[in-house]
């Protein structure tokens, strides 16, 4: 009689043979995203070519999301992955969209040396570049052509993402719309979380050295211990010989006299 197969090996199949195919449609979806948003004077086919662009990736992402949760079969699944049904149910939200780059992250991090140190420097790293620049994105997008607002370049988006996520925030730039008030409130989290990281990392790596500093003085001083005492041996040896007592023979024993009656 057959064994059915857990569950998890079957989203595990699906994940492992769908990975490269929605990274590149997580970065065809990001330059949809992004050049209406760059380029204000594009034209009206380019706009709607990046539109459906847009909207097959979406369509590309919700079909991987169904099929990896019929394929886990529990709800357990389903609330250990909220953060995918948030980046799914997106019209409400346009900039959780860019959460599915996360994909492409999960990538980068499997391929990066196998070192733990090496894949937390690759995923912050590629995590950081990726957030500022999609908030600056979806800021952009939320701030143009409102009343009052201040960030009207990508270049002025991407300096308010950068202050922002820094957690250093100058105040020349900043949102005055909600949805964009709510981007800045996300890219602060972020930037706390990474910054969060990079300091546990640094911490880490720190102790990690002082640790190795340590054991190797330990060591040489268990080394130079040894070999003292190896000298040591070896000069009580040439006493005994010298004092011409037998190789066994303490030359430290004091000899007690017989007594006599």
């Amino acid at each position: 009689m057959r064994h059915a197969r857990p569950a998890g090996d079957g989203v595990r199949r699906w994940e492992s043979r769908t990975e490269w195919s929605l990274s590149v449609a997580a970065v065809v979806f990001l330059g949809a995203f992004a050049w209406p948003i760059i380029q204000v004077d594009l034209s009206q086919p380019a706009r709607v070519v990046c539109r459906d662009l847009a909207v097959l990736t979406w369509a590309l992402f919700i079909v991987d999301y169904a099929v990896r949760l019929c394929l886990a079969r529990n709800w357990r699944y389903f609330w250990r992955h909220i953060p995918d049904l948030l980046a799914v149910a997106l019209p409400v939200l346009r900039p959780l969209r860019l959460l599915r780059l996360v994909t492409l992250l999960r990538v980068l991090n499997l391929r990066a040396t196998n070192s733990l140190r090496g894949r937390i420097a690759i995923y912050v790293g590629s995590c950081t570049v990726m957030v500022v620049f999609c908030a600056a994105l979806a800021e952009l997008d939320a701030e143009r052509g409102h009343p009052g607002a201040n960030i009207e370049s990508f270049a002025d988006a991407l300096w308010w993402s950068c202050v922002t996520m820094s957690t250093v925030g100058y105040g020349d730039r900043y949102p005055v719309t909600a949805q964009g008030r709510f981007v800045g409130l996300g890219l602060m989290l972020a930037g706390i979380a990474l910054l969060g990281i990079v300091t546990a990392a640094l911490a880490s790596w720190l102790i990690e050295n002082v640790r190795e500093v340590a054991e190797a003085e330990q060591q040489i001083t268990r080394q130079d211990i040894s070999d003292l005492h190896h000298e040591l041996q070896q000069l009580r040896a040439e006493l005994r010989l010298a004092r011409g007592g037998s190789p066994g023979t303490d030359p430290g024993a004091v000899p007690v006299p017989l007594m006599t009656s």
